[in-house]
């Protein structure tokens, strides 16, 4: 067996071995993505009043890595659902972490310029604009996934909502984000805070993106359990990752500010372990989300290889 880096991935190339079958992540991302592209377009037209429309495109279009919604369909499909029934909810998860975005970009949050390479938001249409493109996003996710997700019993869709508005409100997503705003510029930050922050202001939607996604393929109780905690594991390694960047890379390599959050003073992983100890960590998290995926054998490749993508960013 041997690996090939690629572009900040690693690859594992499997063609040596007469068990496994080689699985190239950097085209698998690269399908999965233009899917997702070309649905998260068609999914929001501009309509009247065009500037709302176009503010709320103008974020949700912008690019990335789209992670989260080929995260929802490559579950989906591993536990033996389609693309075709998981899509909606694929870009309602797009939807609610661009809204994430839009919002953690403004004076009163993070007060950034620059996300994924562009101006943010308010930058182009001002703070009020951003404020209520973020709400029409949030909104709207959830009526894209009532209304376009077809084949899945209710019950199932239901589930669906009510996970993905646990993962966005006070209990994930809002809750992780007040805490981080309390937090800075304190220097007493415990580790057990930090953990709090990220268990729900990141890991939170990759959970909801992962977990929902075997919840419209009919995926068991004890399936969707062992898929959450892989989840919550790779959550918590990508945020990991993430203050690691943001010490170690350029805005150019980031598509964002770099450097903030040294300069709001506030607690990360390397501030509280350093940058070698918060490799060890997330490398470790990894690990235990791979393992989760064992009883799913070969059908767990994509997820394997999006956790191993995780760890190897850029670094």
């Amino acid at each position: 067996m041997t690996q090939e880096k690629d572009k900040g991935m690693v690859i594992t190339d499997d063609r040596n071995s007469p068990d496994e079958v080689y699985f190239d992540l950097s085209n698998y991302l690269a399908e999965r993505k233009a899917l997702v592209e070309t649905a998260l377009d068609r999914s929001l037209p501009v309509k009247y009043p065009e500037r709302i429309y176009e503010a709320m495109r103008y974020s949700l279009l912008a690019g990335g890595k789209r992670l989260r919604p080929i995260l929802c369909l490559a579950t989906c499909e591993m536990t033996g659902g389609t693309q075709d029934m998981a899509m909606p909810t694929a870009c309602a998860l797009e939807m609610v972490h661009t809204m994430s975005l839009v919002h953690d970009d403004l004076p009163a949050m993070d007060n950034d310029d620059y996300r994924r390479g562009k101006l943010t938001n308010h930058k182009v249409y001002g703070d009020d604009v951003a404020i209520l493109a973020g709400d029409g996003l949030l909104a709207y996710a959830f009526e894209h996934i009532a209304v376009e997700t077809h084949n899945v019993p209710a019950s199932q869709l239901l589930q669906v909502v009510a996970r993905l508005g646990r993962a966005v409100g006070a209990a994930g997503l809002v809750g992780g984000q007040v805490v981080d705003l309390e937090s800075e510029g304190k220097s007493d930050i415990t580790l057990e805070t930090l953990h709090f922050i990220h268990t729900h202001k990141t890991a939170a939607l990759l959970e909801a993106s992962v977990v929902c996604g075997a919840i419209l393929a009919g995926a068991s109780l004890e399936d969707q359990d062992r898929l959450s905690r892989y989840a919550q594991n790779i959550g918590l390694a990508f945020q990991i990752v993430d203050d690691i960047l943001d010490i170690t890379e350029s805005q150019e390599v980031l598509g964002k500010t770099a450097g903030k959050d040294l300069k709001a003073q506030k607690a990360t992983y390397p501030s509280l372990w350093g940058l070698e100890e918060s490799k060890r960590q997330a490398a470790q998290l990894i690990e235990a989300a791979q393992a989760e995926l064992m009883p799913f054998g070969t059908l767990a490749r994509p997820l394997n290889a999006i956790a191993e993508f995780i760890i190897r960013r850029h670094y």
